[in-house]
């Protein structure tokens, strides 16, 4: 995977600034349960960052066992710090080369990981490996074909960026479908994650997101700017809850 994580100011930064409401963080976990085939299921999160979906499925998936697998020790270490909970076991790990036995898992989780795996074909065998028959993949990510993040409105820039970086649809299913995965659902799912745009604001002031890694201190200020006064004249009306929306595939080992 990227090793841009590894950076320990950004892993801070993405604990801080990658917060939901428990609502939407709870939406996400039932839709996610809502994939699961056996009652006190067996999860491995690849990509698993600083832990916030990890220790969220162990508190809401009844019965369930986590193993978070990430290749940053200081995401890790977020995590151990912000997210510790008895059924969650943060292990350093390569979405490549999973530290767990075959056919360990019911389900596995890869949320907004996908675009830094540089061999997905070599990580959907991983998955093929490790993974229970009938157990379960889900991609939590946005397709090439369908960027429509609130942060492009104003780092225009990050919208071509990001057409390089992310994956789209049709190549994601391909590389799975090619090791023996089949394709159970492509959906979209949104939650708000912010009660207004001031609360936006203040979250990205950190840079918490690995995008933001591309832009000059510059171009960063310029389009901070812009959100400020675009969330200064929202707080002169009604301000409305932040949406972020994101492609969800689901596929079954058979």
């Amino acid at each position: 995977m990227s090793r841009v994580y590894d950076d320990e100011q950004l892993a801070g930064a993405y604990e801080r600034g990658n917060e939901m409401p428990e609502a939407s963080l709870r939406a996400w976990v039932e839709l996610i349960a809502s994939y699961v085939q056996r009652t006190s299921p067996s999860i491995v999160e690849i990509g698993s960052g600083t832990g916030v979906f990890s220790a969220a499925m162990a508190r809401w998936i009844e019965g369930s066992e986590v193993m978070a697998v990430d290749a940053s020790e200081v995401m890790l270490a977020e995590a151990r710090r912000h997210h510790p909970h008895p059924a969650v076991r943060y292990l350093s790990g390569e979405a490549e080369a999973v530290p767990a036995a075959a056919g360990t898992f019911d389900l596995a989780l890869m949320s907004r990981v996908i675009h830094h795996i540089p061999d997905r074909a070599r990580a959907a065998r991983e998955l093929v490996r490790v993974l229970r028959i009938g157990g379960r993949v889900v991609i939590r990510t946005t397709f090439r074909e369908r960027l429509d993040a609130l942060v492009y409105d104003f780092w225009p820039q990050l919208r071509a960026i990001d057409e390089q970086r992310f994956p789209g649809e049709e190549e994601v299913v391909g590389d799975f479908v090619s090791v023996g995965f089949t394709l159970d659902e492509a959906t979209s799912f949104a939650q708000p994650v912010a009660t207004n745009l001031a609360e936006y604001h203040t979250r990205l002031v950190s840079r918490p997101q690995s995008k933001f890694t591309h832009l000059t201190d510059e171009e960063f200020h310029r389009g901070l700017v812009r959100l400020e006064a675009t969330a200064r004249s929202e707080a002169l009306g009604e301000p409305r809850p932040v949406l972020e929306r994101y492609d969800v595939v689901v596929f079954s080992r058979l």
